[in-house]
């Protein structure tokens, strides 16, 4: 898949990019886990998520946010990284205006990302959001939370205790008009190992439910 560089406010943002095969091709927006602990594009669930959505047609766009790779700047506690995945998304969207649907879709740190662009893109069609950090981060912007998505997290995950996940998908379901769908792993630790499968047969399958118009 080809590299690309896009100009953002930090400088370059090194990224790669599949384009899908249709003019109205759907687009995808693939979120990293944390600089700081190591997160970058090529980290094996990204880099599921992003052959998820590839594999259905979707244009997809993953990146490193700004410190990591060969993106410049320096980690911004999560503000400037906000800004990097809207300068992403503004490039995916230039690059594919006619896509039909736009999702984006964050392990870890990339999780919480995604989630405060969506609430940004009100445009946005649907969500993924692996082991997101809600231990870490306060999820209460999501209030509303404008589009139906998938939270997925494992039962043995030690950085992010299952209860804090279900927390933030309790108050989500209390809210009308979007449906929030949870998948919670059986043994699966925060970092996938050995459970990657589990990550391609679940978010598979809850994106095929969902482009077949079977969930809201």
């Amino acid at each position: 898949m080809p590299e690309v560089i896009l100009a953002g406010a930090a400088g370059r943002i090194e990224a790669r990019y599949t384009a899908g095969k249709t003019d109205n091709a759907p687009i995808a927006l693939i979120l990293h886990p944390h600089p700081k602990a190591g997160g970058h594009m090529n980290n094996p669930v990204t880099a599921q998520l992003f052959h998820l959505f590839m594999t259905r047609g979707f244009s997809v766009l993953r990146f490193n946010f700004r410190g990591v790779g060969k993106s410049q700047g320096e980690f911004d506690s999560g503000i400037g990284e906000l800004a990097d995945a809207a300068t992403a998304l503004d490039w995916l969207q230039a690059k594919n205006p006619t896509a039909s649907q736009f999702w984006v879709a964050g392990y870890n740190f990339g999780a919480y990302i995604g989630m405060q662009l969506l609430m940004r893109r009100p445009e946005t069609d649907g969500f993924i959001s692996v082991s997101p950090p809600a231990n870490a981060y306060d999820f209460s912007f999501l209030a509303p939370c404008p589009a139906s998505g998938l939270f997925i997290n494992g039962s043995a995950d030690s950085v992010v205790p299952p209860t804090e996940v279900e927390r933030v998908v309790a108050k989500l379901r209390t809210q009308k008009g979007i449906t929030i769908a949870h998948e919670v792993v059986d043994g699966a630790g925060h970092f996938w190992t050995e459970h990657l499968p589990e990550i391609e047969g679940r978010v598979g399958g809850y994106l095929d439910r969902r482009l077949a118009g079977e969930l809201e």
